[in-house]
């Protein structure tokens, strides 16, 4: 028996912002973010939008395909992020209930900067050993959000991931080998009373290129794997430039040599596209260019192994492969991610502060926030008592 992902989807809100935009407020040329970044947009979370509403509209897409006897065998939500709307109840719970899902369900939260959800997949792979007819929900969403006029903002973005993890997967079978390192670093830090993050940029990018070559070294050797053993790649993207330069480092580190870009892009070029659309959206970044990598591939996929590079700053990272199954097109999400992207709303800059700087109160008072997912299931009604209301 193996086990993987099952079902794979990916949300994003219905707002955007072209870096071009930004630019021109910044005064800098826009190829500083297109071709620097390799990003051409950031999404915007609207103000009646957070990581619960983001991931339960991501993992309704997986529910409304499932029968009602598999909805109940989902024993376990998971939820990543390091974008927490409370510092005691988990946001899985809300998103529990949003779904509808069974009580006889364990729910926790997990945080380790991006790396949270490769480590609520790898927990969740032991567990389905333990119990191989249950299924278990994992859902990774965050929002990226830095200083406005610092160097990171072009860099934002959200969005969020949902996976059903099962035995004898539908999409994808998780295989056991990886490799792993932890180390305590200061790259990137998101203190309790500060909404947005800190980042010393050229340090976090060394280290999150010290942190692949120290994984992959481990999983080569327990694996037995070299690099021309996978087919395709896909990493953590803060932007997707650097992912391409993390690619390009391990096929030097492994003596690999390109036949072309050709070459290169067909490991791993589709993989990008969803992440040039959105920005960073930490926990579910990896995942997102999976999902981009499968939705958006024009060859067949099947039985090829893709080599997964998960980084965490503070830090935390892992590198370890997937396999493919047969007639995974039947089970992707293919048209509605397409659809999603295809339909959102662009911002002038005004909007855009706008949205940046709306905070529901704090005061315990009431507060309904006027409708803007309309494209979504659900949204965040407000707060009442210093509690958050879901529709």
């Amino acid at each position: 028996m193996y086990y993987g992902i099952d079902y794979l989807s990916f949300y994003t809100p219905n707002y955007y912002l072209d870096l071009q935009v930004l630019a021109k407020a910044r005064g800098v040329d826009p190829e500083k973010f297109y071709l620097n970044l390799g990003q051409d947009k950031m999404a915007i979370l609207p103000p009646d939008e957070d990581v619960v509403t983001m991931a339960a509209n991501a993992a309704n897409r997986i529910i409304s395909r499932l029968s009602r006897e598999e909805i109940a065998d989902i024993e376990m939500l998971l939820f990543a992020t390091e974008s927490g709307i409370d510092l005691s109840k988990s946001a899985g719970i809300y998103v529990h209930q949003l779904l509808g899902l069974s009580h006889r369900c364990r729910v926790v939260e997990l945080k380790q900067a991006c790396y949270g959800a490769t480590a609520g997949l790898q927990l969740a792979m032991g567990m389905l050993q333990r119990n191989p007819t249950k299924k278990i929900l994992l859902c990774a969403a965050d929002v990226a959000r830095y200083s406005l006029n610092s160097a990171a903002e072009s860099s934002q973005g959200c969005g969020a991931v949902a996976m059903l993890l099962s035995a004898n997967p539908r999409l994808l079978t998780i295989e056991p080998e990886s490799g792993f390192y932890t180390q305590d670093v200061m790259d990137f830090w998101r203190p309790n009373y500060c909404q947005e993050a800190f980042v010393d940029g050229q340090y976090s990018c060394e280290i999150y290129l010290k942190i692949l070559t120290e994984c992959w070294r481990d999983y080569s050797a327990r694996s037995g794997r070299n690099f021309s053993d996978h087919q395709h790649f896909c990493y953590h993207m803060p932007v997707p430039k650097l992912a391409e330069r993390a690619h390009r480092r391990l096929a030097k580190t492994c003596a690999y040599k390109y036949a072309g870009e050709e070459d290169f892009a067909k490991q791993m070029g589709v993989s990008l596209r969803y992440s040039r659309e959105i920005g960073n959206n930490y926990t579910a970044s990896l995942y997102t260019g999976i999902t981009s990598l499968l939705d958006n591939s024009v060859d067949n996929l099947s039985a090829r192994r893709i080599g997964l590079y998960s980084y965490g700053s503070g830090c935390s990272g892992e590198y370890f492969s997937a396999v493919v199954e047969e007639d995974y097109q039947q089970h992707l999400f293919r048209s509605e991610h397409q659809e999603m992207l295809a339909v959102r709303k662009e911002l002038d800059y005004d909007q855009y502060l706008e949205f940046y700087n709306f905070k529901l109160p704090d005061d315990g008072s009431t507060y309904s926030t006027l409708e803007y997912a309309k494209t979504a299931k659900f949204r965040l009604a407000g707060v009442d008592g210093h509690k958050r209301r879901y529709l």
